[in-house]
């Protein structure tokens, strides 16, 4: 059955749930503070890097299913549902800043109808639900957690082809009507308080990020005994209990998730009394993972006065998100040891640094390079034409942070090559 949605927010997950649900057959109203913003949306002018976003939300522009308005104060008065999709961005000490969060519910207390439903889509702590209902200061308005799982780069694909979908609630009614948004969506719907539905978010990146710096501990273990990491992971990824996913070594993690989550797990543990130094742990070793890229750099080249290539800038491929990316944590680490940076990336066009010039493709990034490091996996940097760059460069040394080129390729032409955890 079709309902009215609001979603307050059109960034990233608020974009993405609202362009969803209106292809699931809800008439679905975004709202935003933006007024720029709002007119390109109304233009089917997608502001972020999303496979099939700008397809889905033109579809639904044209059908009706989907508008866009300044404000959420109107936009709400006859919806069935309000999904709350504003920032929690990072406090000065690890716990997310709720102060959106709290502003947007307030806003909107006096027009909602009698027996809506608030919805907490945002990465929130644990008893935000309870922060919310405060805030509406409305008995007959109920309040539920139904966290996001979203990959930048597979959004679209992750919401309407969920692994699960997590409902927290008090109220096993409101709980319902919620988890009738997504008839015809094929996943397990799992009920649980609110509690629990907000843990499991940060939970799940945690455990994700813990997973990553692992497998980077273990690349730094290759490479001091002389194994082969690639042939490690693999071997280890056929256990079932273990699996393929995630065990990829890399120059750290990032993005506007894993930091952020990571970060507020363990104020969340500390604020109830637990010390997770575990997930201490994982971020210490995110940490030092883009300080040995740098040194990879440092052993085959004096950084000062030097010029590096960097290949890609996003924290990712298929994204144009550079919030807390890998690329730009080396490449300010470079800089500071005196380098000049020539980044290239298919989707990022310029970065607000000193000292690092943004250009128009990988070739240009390597002329007069005298190393070149690949930051972003990117499938197009496998298919570079590297007679070509061994032409332009200044010196032949490239430190593959993603294991994504053809190392005998590289040596062959003469090129001195690193990966990570691989001799």
């Amino acid at each position: 059955m079709s309902s009215t949605i609001a979603v307050i927010g059109t960034g990233y997950v608020g974009l993405t749930t609202g362009a969803c649900f209106a292809h699931l057959g809800h008439r679905v109203i975004c709202t935003d503070v933006v007024a720029d913003k709002i007119e390109r949306l109304r233009r089917g002018d997608i502001p972020i890097h999303e496979a099939g976003l700008e397809q889905i939300v033109r579809e639904h522009l044209d059908d009706g299913n989907l508008s866009f308005v300044l404000g959420s104060e109107d936009a709400v008065t006859e919806a069935d549902f309000v999904y709350l999709c504003v920032p929690t961005p990072q406090s000065a000490d690890g716990a997310a800043d709720l102060s959106y969060l709290k502003a947007a519910a307030s806003e909107i207390s006096a027009k909602l109808k009698p027996g809506a439903i608030v919805v907490n889509k945002s990465t929130v702590p644990v008893g935000s639900t309870l922060l919310v209902e405060q805030a509406l200061g409305r008995s007959d308005v109920a309040v539920v957690s139904n966290p996001e799982f979203l990959r930048e780069g597979t959004a679209v694909d992750d919401f309407l082809h969920p692994d699960r979908v997590v409902i927290g609630a008090d109220d096993q009614a409101a709980a319902s009507r919620v988890a009738s948004l997504y008839a015809g969506v094929r996943a397990p719907i799992m009920v649980t308080d609110p509690a629990s539905a907000e843990i499991c978010k940060y939970a799940s990146n945690a455990f994700l990020a813990t997973k990553l710096s692992f497998t980077n501990a273990i690349a730094a273990l290759c490479e001091a005994v002389g194994a082969d990491v690639n042939d490690v992971l693999l071997g280890m990824g056929y256990d079932h209990r273990i699996g393929h996913e995630f065990l990829r070594p890399g120059p750290g993690w990032g993005g506007s998730c894993f930091p952020k989550d990571s970060q507020a797990i363990v104020s969340i543990a500390e604020d109830a009394g637990y010390d997770f130094s575990l997930m201490r742990g994982v971020i210490a070793v995110n940490e030092q993972q883009f300080d040995r890229v740098v040194d990879k750099v440092e052993s085959v080249v004096d950084l000062g006065g030097v010029t590096v290539a960097v290949l890609g800038i996003a924290f990712k491929a298929n994204t144009d998100d550079t919030r807390q990316s890998p690329a730009l944590e080396i490449m300010k680490r470079l800089v500071a040891k005196g380098a000049s940076v020539k980044a290239y990336d298919p989707a990022v066009t310029s970065v607000d640094l000193d000292g690092i010039e943004v250009v128009d493709d990988a070739y240009a990034a390597c002329e007069g390079a005298s190393a070149i490091v690949v930051a972003t996996e990117w499938d197009e940097f496998k298919w570079l034409d590297l007679d070509k760059i061994a032409e332009v460069v200044a010196e032949r040394n490239v430190i593959d942070a993603r294991n994504l080129l053809d190392r005998g390729a590289l040596r062959r032409r003469g090129f001195s090559y690193q990966g990570v955890g691989r001799n």
